[in-house]
This record gives C-alpha cells, structure tokens and sequence, in this order.
C-alpha cells in the first residue's frame, strides 16, 4: 500500500498557467483558431471560465479581439497557433495597435531547443509582431508566464491603448510545476505589476484654463470627438459640456452616437462648413490624421486654433496645435466643463455661428432626405439604406450596434444611418480595413448580449468574412447581415472600352464577382435563415422578421451594379 505521505502534490502545466493568469487578470473572453500547439490552453481556460469563441480564420478573430477591445475597455485576447497562425493573426493586432483599441495576441511558437533548425511552423514571431505591437514579451520559461501575462494585459490598456504580443513555445506549454509553486509564481508576479504603466497623466490646471479661455473668446467653436472619446466613455462630460455653452459639435464616423446624431447642435450634416469656417476646435479623442484632414487648409482655416485632448503626449507633439492637453478624454472634459460652469457662458441659438450650422444642416438633410423618399427598383444605396434606417430606429433601446463596411455602402451608411446611442457604430476605422465585419459583428454580440447587432455591409466586405456566418450559428449569436450586392468591388465592370484588351480581355473585370451571387443560401448551408430582398417590401419583410427574431441572419439585398461611385468618396485615391 502506497504511503499517502509520499503522494505527490498536483502538477500544473504550461497551458493551464497561463489559463489560470489570464483569468486572474480579469479575461472573461477569447477568440481563436486552435491547432497545435495550443489546444489544450483554450480548454483550460474554458475550464476556468473563459468563454472561447472560435473562429474559422485567425483574420477574423483578431479583428474581433481588437474590437471587443473598444467595446469593453479590456484587452480582447487572440489565441493563435504558431508560424501562419501568428502571421495571419497580424492582421487583428495591427488593426488594434491603428485604432488604439487594447488588445492581447497570444501565440504558441515552435520549440526552443530547435531554434534556426526549421522546426514545425518555426518563425522568429517577435520579430514578425514588433512593427505593430506596442509591447511584446516571450516566456522562456513556465516561471516566466505569471509576469509575462500580466505585463502583456497592462501594456494593452496603459496610456494610448493598442496591442500587445505574447509568444509561449511549446516545450514551456508542456513544462510543469506543482500547485502550490504556481499560486507563488502568480502571486509573485500580482504583487510586482507596474502600477504605473496603467496610471492615467496628471492634468495641469492651467492648460484647463487656457482651453477655457479660447473656447470662450471664440466667435465660431467646434467641438470634434472621436472613437477615442467613445472608448474612454465620456458621452456624459461631452454631453454636459455641449448643452452647457450651446457650441455645435461633430463627431468623427465611430464618435457618432456619443450624442444623438439628431441633437440640435449636431453638425455633421454641415460639416464642411463647420470645419472649413471655426475659428477655434476643441478636438477631443480624434487624430488629425487623413480623416479630419490633417487639420490644414483648404478644409480648415489657416487660422484655427485647435485644442487637443489625447491620451498620447507623442501625439500632440506630432500635431502641435495651438494647445495641446494629455489626458484621458473622459476627465479632461469633465475639467474644462467645470471650469466654465463657475464662469459660464452660452452661444444661444440665435448666435450667428450656431444658426448658420443649423440652417446649413437643414438644407442638407433636406435636399438628402427628397433623394431618399423615393422608392428607386432596382434599388440604388439609397432606397435600402433608408428602409433599414427605419427599421433600426424602431428597435428603440437598446439601439442594435451597427456594423458597416465596403465602399458606397459604408459612405453612404454613415450619412444615411442614425446612431442614438454611444459605441454603436463599428466601421472600417483609423485604417479602412476592410473585412472587419463578421469579427466586429461576433465581438459586438458578445460584449453586448443585449443589443442586437446589425451589419450593413457590401459585397466585396462581406467577402472577406463570409465563412464566419458558422460561427453566427454555431454559438446562436442575434445577428443580422445585410449584403449590399452590386455584383463586384464598386459594382460591376466598370471599365472603359478603351481598357478592355489584351489577351485576357474576355476575363472577369477586376471588379467583378458573379452576378446575382445568392448570398442569402450561404446561411441556409448551416442551417440559418437567408432572405432575398430586391424590393421595398421585400426588404422591409426581411428586416421585420429578423429584427423580432434575433437570430442569425442574411439579408441579401440586390443592388443595380452601377449604381454608387469607384472607389466610394476616396476617388481621387485611386
């Protein structure tokens, strides 16, 4: 009989450390491909409550991490295997590092001992990761995961949020160590995280004043926000701040719906007025990069004076505006709204600025609204966008999340579609990436269970993800995709006959897909629903039923292949 003395104490391995670390770090949620030699992490973290969605390609995933990142204001995780695995997983971590979102990517990588031998998938992965991740770090060893974890979740969320890379070998995921020297290393390694890496930047009181002072003796200010305002949740000061002193504001396409798109003082429908004639910008979580312009003329004014509120000290540098302030956007608003609360000051409606943003705004609408009254078969952007403008709007709150991408389709969605609510647009963003939205749509979903998501999306997008409508299924997610289906990228060939030669000119267009692509049926192979819509009440059928059922769903929405511009609103790109 053994002496129960002797019994060994319970071991603990590479993959089920790390599982244990990333949950106590507060990871409640990963996504994923599986393979070798990560497998049996993802199911150790299930074990321990980590919800694991998996996906069919690591692209999709990391896109879905890097949004689930701004969602939540948590790192998303992205488990991927190694060599290929990490280099599509590229995708997702570079897409989080542009947009500032957090992000962790974990990668398994071929074993140490047979470093430059051409082991399996044998890549130099930190290398292959340090153009785009902010902090990458590798355990060499299984002691060294505890403080490896933790610094790779801290680095994703300190100063300007973006991503992180973690690499793991396989011969550490297969090292052990006993129970008890596990909870040391994790303890060890809590008790040393670098409180100062995630602490927020002081704000001088005096910059406060300034920025005060500017908006003040403004003739015409502006208030710009952006998906960094968004992210650091300060809907709230914005709000105060706006209603307070009667300044109109614009909103960048994913700062939209920090306050409601239909507020009184919105400018986006003059916004070429608004930002071609303010004299003073208060620009709060928004780069000025290509989509404000760069700041300068002649879609600003020589002489405007921006107020820059960034979370990046390097970013200001970079910009050098009139004044700049670093600081969580949240806090540093709610500063300058209080400031101006104990001397305040209000625009009025009758104020000349204000008047002319709202007359201006009026007229747009007005002149875009007779485009979208009529009932145009076959349907142009226009007709569909505006029937499933309607339908949102009647889900009331909480406003479903809406996803968007493609050309046209996302251009004319983000004049077209109404957002209410804060962080309920995701779109192709800071970079333009397109085939985000199947991942953003299963990261929607998840940080949000009780929004339904809906994805306005074109056919050339939808192409790019189109195989994660399984997973829409396969974890009952409420998702509804409507595909823009023209026929091709921009729509069908489009070419002049001049161009049409040489000795494959009887091929495809470029731009070209198969026409009449049954997009719906793709659903129906996984047993999901699909409808065609080629008219108004087809369409409005379709949205009705899938709205009440918050199942997932394709609406494939037939759309006249010349309709809509090359290139959408950056023609002069291409």
């Amino acid at each position: 009989m053994a002496d129960a003395g002797n019994k060994k104490p319970p071991m603990v391995d590479g993959n089920s450390l790390v599982a244990m670390c990333l949950a106590r770090a507060g990871v409640d949620k990963m996504f994923g491909v599986v393979g070798i030699p990560v497998t049996s992490l993802a199911n150790r973290a299930v074990a321990l409550g980590v919800r694991f969605i998996a996906f069919h390609n690591e692209q999709s995933a990391g896109y879905a991490a890097s949004a689930y990142g701004y969602l939540t204001r948590r790192p998303g995780v992205l488990l991927t295997v190694s060599g290929p695995g990490c280099v599509h997983g590229l995708a997702g971590l570079s897409n989080a590092t542009a947009n500032a979102w957090p992000m962790v990517m974990i990668s398994g990588s071929s074993e140490q001992s047979f470093t430059g031998r051409g082991d399996f998938q044998e890549l130099d992965q930190l290398a292959a990761v340090k153009p785009f991740s902010k902090f990458s770090a590798k355990a060499t060893d299984i002691t060294k995961i505890p403080k490896s974890v933790f610094s790779v979740v801290d680095w994703a969320v300190a100063g300007r949020p973006g991503g992180t890379y973690l690499d793991v070998p396989s011969d550490v995921l297969h090292q052990t160590v006993d129970e008890s020297e596990a909870e040391r290393l994790i303890t060890q390694a809590l008790n040393s995280r670098n409180e100062d890496v995630i602490q927020k930047p002081r704000v001088n009181h005096s910059e406060i004043q300034k920025a005060v002072e500017l908006l003040r003796t403004a003739q015409r200010p502006l208030i710009v926000f952006g998906k960094g305002a968004a992210y650091a949740r300060a809907e709230n000061e914005l709000t105060k701040l706006v209603e307070s002193t009667g300044i109109p504001f614009l909103p960048t396409p994913m700062g939209k719906g920090l306050l409601p798109d239909t507020h009184e003082l919105a400018a986006t429908a003059a916004r070429s007025l608004a930002i071609g004639k303010c004299d003073v910008a208060l620009v709060v979580g928004a780069r000025l990069n290509w989509l404000l312009h760069f700041g300068e003329p002649p879609k600003w004014s020589k002489d405007v004076k921006f107020i820059l509120v960034d979370v990046c000290k390097e970013e200001i540098e970079l910009r050098k505006p009139c004044l700049g302030i670093v600081g969580d956007a949240k806090d540093v608003v709610g500063m300058i709204h209080k400031e101006i609360k104990d001397d305040p000051f209000y625009l009025g409606r009758s104020h000349p600025w204000v008047e002319s943003i709202k007359n201006k705004s009026k007229d747009n609408v007005a002149k875009m609204e007779a485009q979208l009254v009529k009932d145009v078969v076959p349907f142009n952007f226009m007709t569909p966008m505006r029937i499933i403008r309607d339908a949102i709007l009647g889900v009331g709150s909480p406003a479903p999340i809406v996803v968007s991408e493609g050309a046209n389709t996302m251009d004319i969605g983000r004049a077209v579609l109404v957002q209410t609510e804060p962080r309920t647009r995701l779109d192709a963003g800071t970079w333009g990436t397109m085939g985000v939205g199947l991942g953003y749509c299963i990261a929607a979903a998840v940080a949000s269970p009780d929004r339904l998501v809906v994805a306005v999306e074109g056919d050339s997008g939808f192409g790019f993800s189109a195989m994660e409508v399984e997973t829409l299924i396969r974890y009952q997610l409420p998702v509804v995709v409507i595909v823009f289906n023209n026929g091709g990228v921009y729509g069908g060939d489009r070419r002049n006959p001049e161009e049409i030669t040489g000795p494959y000119k009887d091929d495809p267009a470029p731009t070209s897909f198969v026409p009449g692509a049954a997009y719906h049926l793709l659903l129906e192979a996984f047993g999901g629903k699909g409808y065609l819509a080629e008219t108004p009440d087809e369409l409005k059928s379709a949205l009705a039923q899938a709205f009440t059922a918050r199942k997932p769903t394709v609406i494939n929405v037939t759309i006249d292949p010349y309709a809509g511009a090359e290139s959408g609103r950056l023609q002069h790109k291409n």
